[in-house]
């Protein structure tokens, strides 16, 4: 037996653009070293492991080259994509995923993809010794969101500027560390993502991150619903809408690759 394996750029409207995360189907029962070995091989930033069950809800879990994580947007997005381009569910119904973070849903509206996540609290902290060093940018101010840290910078183009010091980035003590401003032109908000520490030097579009800004600058910004944008190399665009204590997260996705894993996995039990 051979495991289907999907390539998919997640909040991309276009191939080659977005945060491209490995989609794979294996069976259920499927041991986690060997899926963080997959998640090796794959090298993305996100690899999801998406398994039916029983009830015909599916079991979701996701993991970088060296760590599985509790939140991912983009290979969230990703994974309805291929369920929904597979035929594995119909588009017309919600694709209901059970995850480290409780119950995710997914929604196809046309094209677009709407993701129900958790609001991720931003609480003022003082800056950890060296991150602003690394960084690299002088923050407006600095909050703790969930595993990570958000800078507040002075404008849209320091974020974009930012060059940090990768390898001391990697040594502060959280899972990533996001750059935000408010945006211009077309976009409420700009924002950048650097997670070393979890394998992954800069992130292209971040949606567990904008379960953090999104609510933060629907408020400052006085928007109900933000265009937002990562203005990574590949970048991406968001549609983020918080509702309360959900964010609600929109986006396309465009599947540029499909194979088969030849060494199946071992089974737990």
């Amino acid at each position: 037996m051979t495991i289907p394996l999907f390539l998919v750029d997640a909040f991309a409207e276009r191939p080659f653009t977005g945060n491209p995360a490995a989609v794979c189907l294996p069976p259920a029962g499927v041991g986690t070293d060997w899926m963080q070995a997959v998640a090796g091989e794959m090298n993305q930033a996100e690899t999801a492991f998406v398994m039916q069950r029983a009830d015909g809800d599916w079991e979701l879990r996701w993991f970088t080259p060296i760590v599985e994580v509790d939140l991912c947007g983009h290979a969230t997005l990703a994974a309805a994509q291929v369920l929904w381009g597979e035929g594995l569910q119909p588009r017309t119904q919600v694709v209901r995923f059970h995850t480290r973070s409780g119950l995710l849903t997914a929604t196809a509206q046309g094209e677009r993809i709407v993701l129900d996540f958790p609001e991720v609290a931003m609480t003022p902290c003082a800056p950890p010794e060296g991150l602003i060093g690394a960084l690299g940018v002088q923050p407006l101010s600095v909050w703790r969101a969930g595993p990570d840290l958000v800078i507040e910078a002075h404008d849209a183009a320091t974020v974009e500027d930012t060059r940090p010091d990768i390898a001391a980035l990697a040594a502060i003590p959280c899972r990533g560390v996001a750059v935000t401003a408010a945006g211009q032109g077309d976009h409420h908000v700009v924002s950048r993502f650097f997670a070393p520490a979890s394998g992954i030097p800069e992130d292209a579009v971040t949606g567990s991150l904008h379960c953090a800004l999104g609510p933060y600058w629907s408020r400052r910004l006085r928007v109900p619903v933000l265009r937002c944008r990562q203005a990574s190399a590949r970048g991406g665009l968001l549609e983020v809408e918080p509702r309360g204590d959900r964010v609600l997260l929109g986006g396309t996705a465009v599947t540029v690759m499909e194979g088969r894993l030849r060494h199946t996995a071992p089974l737990l039990g």
